[in-house]
């Protein structure tokens, strides 16, 4: 038997139909009870428990207990990650369980991957903030520049709170719609926090969906085209 990770074991967890099911389910972000997953994996509150207890022994299900009822979460952004990545493989392949519809093209639009935006409008705010030198590569990871700081500080994110915390503060993560890139890390997740604080879009826990308002839509627009802005690239 050769050394290393083990993938095939956790390909298989993945793998399993009811259990895909319940992955994609908490990629909201949000933590769902076990019968509330039962109800999404499609199986019995007994089956479902067992595929819960799969996925938490094995590391990609954190597991909290508040009353009589059991919740359950994605362990980390890493799980997210090669979900939104799977997903992306399974577009690609043309491996898809239902027709595109009017959700499918919301989905599109703008969603929730985990805990940041992905979607069109995600990968629109990688470029543009990948493009405008607020993001630039430092080795193999990402960074906010000096001109970054001063776009998310003006922006109302507390950069120097992104920076003590444990998690990445930029992290690529591919789009499994767009094929393209949308940012993840502890400052994607603080970038769709602060757009729902400013009521520009709302998520729907059920679909993934993030629903830009009209004045929303322009809103972030505006902020795009302010990254985008010339004078937003000088150097401080």
């Amino acid at each position: 038997m050769k050394e290393g990770p083990d993938i095939a074991r956790i390909a298989a967890l993945i793998g399993d139909p009811a259990r895909a099911n319940i992955l994609t389910a908490l990629m909201t972000g949000k933590a769902l009870t076990a019968t509330e997953l039962a109800q999404e994996a499609g199986v019995t509150p007994q089956t479902a428990s067992a595929h819960l207890a799969k996925l938490h022994d094995s590391g990609l299900l954190l597991q909290r207990k508040q009353g009589r009822h059991r919740y359950f979460s994605l362990a980390s952004d890493d799980v997210a990650h090669v979900l939104e990545g799977l997903m992306g493989l399974a577009t690609l392949s043309g491996h898809l369980r239902t027709r595109p519809g009017p959700r499918d093209l919301a989905l599109r639009r703008a969603r929730v991957c985990y805990n940041h935006l992905a979607g069109e409008a995600g990968t629109q705010l990688y470029a543009a903030l990948t493009g405008a030198g607020h993001i630039a590569a430092k080795g193999e990871d990402l960074a906010l520049t000096p001109r970054g700081v001063a776009l998310m500080s003006g922006f109302g994110i507390d950069v120097n709170a992104l920076a003590r915390a444990r998690a990445p503060v930029c992290r690529e993560c591919l789009d499994w719609s767009e094929r393209r890139s949308h940012l993840a890390g502890s400052l994607g997740r603080a970038l769709l926090a602060r757009i729902e604080d400013l009521g520009w879009a709302r998520r729907n826990q059920a679909t993934r969906v993030v629903a830009f308002s009209a004045t929303g839509e322009s809103a972030f627009n505006a902020f795009l085209a302010e990254a985008l802005n010339p004078k937003s690239r000088a150097d401080e």
